[in-house]
């Protein structure tokens, strides 16, 4: 930025949007925060050149999967949290689960995989579906709000198999509410 001919007034805009962009956030991982951390990291370790390596090398996932080290995940205070009632627990601490499950949550853009299983369910024309569960819980209120949209659609029962609390569950929604059973 000091080599390029820019005004005062560029300076200064350039500025606060670079001092937003790598702001870190308390409620949820800043993805430009974190990869400037992890350049930063690694040009201390391997030199500049490894920089512009990893760059041309690297997708997003391996970046992450390759770079993301246990020091950094401690210094950045990342770890996997579960909301409890109202509140936020930290229950994982373990560095290369946390990074592990950021490579996950990068795995199909963050979208939970999810199968038609059957789209005859019962012989009565009825959907099932089934989440492809890897120890990521789909988001309830979301999937709840997300059957009757389906239902829409199909115009019959849908269903939902997945997994919450190491417990498999189907979710209903038959054209009026959302039914949960526990299997």
């Amino acid at each position: 930025m000091r080599e390029m001919e820019m005004t005062e007034n560029d300076a200064w805009e350039f500025a606060k949007m670079h001092a937003q962009v790598v702001q870190p956030s308390r409620m949820s991982i800043n993805p430009y925060y974190l990869g400037l951390k992890m350049f930063e990291d690694i040009e201390k370790r391997y030199g500049r050149d490894k920089i512009f390596e990893v760059r041309e090398t690297e997708t997003d996932q391996s970046f992450l999967r390759n770079y993301l080290t246990k020091e950094l995940v401690e210094d950045l205070d990342l770890y996997i949290y579960k909301k409890v009632g109202n509140q936020w627990q930290v229950v994982e601490k373990d560095w290369e689960k946390v990074r592990d499950q950021m490579v996950e949550k990068m795995t199909n853009c963050g979208f939970p995989t999810i199968f038609v299983e059957d789209g005859d369910y019962n012989r009565s024309g009825e959907l099932f579906l089934r989440h492809a569960y890897e120890s990521v819980e789909l988001d309830i209120l979301y999937l709840e709000k997300t059957l009757p949209h389906v239902y829409t659609f199909w115009q019959k029962a849908v269903h939902l198999e997945t997994v919450i609390d190491s417990k498999k569950v189907l979710f209903t929604y038959n054209g009026e509410k959302v039914i949960r059973k526990y299997l």
